[in-house]
């Protein structure tokens, strides 16, 4: 019996570390032909020996049209993409700079809208799947993260508007919002509000992992559109 993703290509952002990382190491386990992306180069090629790794500023289009070149020539196909890439920052609505938002807004929302815009026609072909790794504030906001939520909301509709585009070519398009996570990000998350940081209290990027992977090979007489992950034991 032969691998589960053999001879699929998978795209995965963020896969310098955490989530991303976690996400793009099951898939190369399933046997996928990887296609890594990131802004760390040497750090790509150190953890994924086999895989196409490539550099890239998603903030910047230039570098995505570029992406897109190469996944064309190297591949010729997309199977499975996925939008794990992102940043975070905090403040009130009040005060916080308005230059921070165009950051957040640039990398979670404007990169994930043109990689897959990008990428579509190859995800068609093949009737490809979409994950958009979101958070658990894109369902909900809270004082303090409305900018970084508000990008969050912004991902959500973006999943859900492209899901009713490309059902019908075939496309299944997941989105997955997750509780604090045992992430790079989450650490700098926890200094900055001043907590102390219990990663082994929190969920695995390898949870997450598991669960994307698992939808991902579902057969196609199913579809799920949306996952919500958090943490085993709550803050308390």
């Amino acid at each position: 019996m032969g691998l589960p993703f053999s001879d699929q290509v998978a795209v995965v952002t963020g896969a310098s570390s955490g989530v991303g990382e976690a996400i793009a190491q099951s898939l190369a386990t399933g046997g996928v032909k990887l296609c890594v992306v990131g802004r760390n180069l040497k750090t790509l090629q150190k953890t994924f020996k086999d895989a196409r790794a490539i550099q890239a500023d998603l903030r910047v289009e230039d570098d995505i049209m570029e992406l897109k070149r190469v996944i064309e020539h190297d591949f010729g196909r997309v199977d499975i993409l996925v939008h794990s890439a992102g940043i975070w920052s905090k403040g009130p609505v009040e005060g916080a700079p308005a230059s921070d938002f165009d950051e957040l807004y640039l990398l979670n929302v404007r990169a994930p809208y043109l990689l897959t815009q990008a990428l579509i026609p190859m995800l068609k072909g093949q009737k490809g799947q979409v994950v958009f790794i979101n958070s658990s504030v894109g369902l909900r906001s809270k004082a303090g993260i409305a900018q970084y939520a508000a990008t969050k909301h912004a991902l959500k509709a973006l999943a859900d508007g492209l899901r009713d585009e490309v059902n019908e070519s075939g496309v299944r398009v997941l989105s997955v919002y997750l509780g604090s996570t045992a992430t790079p990000m989450q650490e700098r998350i926890h200094k900055t509000e001043g907590h102390a940081y219990h990663p082994e209290l929190l969920l695995q990027p390898s949870d997450v992992a598991s669960i994307v992977v698992g939808s991902l090979l579902l057969p196609r007489t199913a579809e799920v559109t949306d996952i919500t992950i958090r943490p085993m034991k709550k803050p308390g």
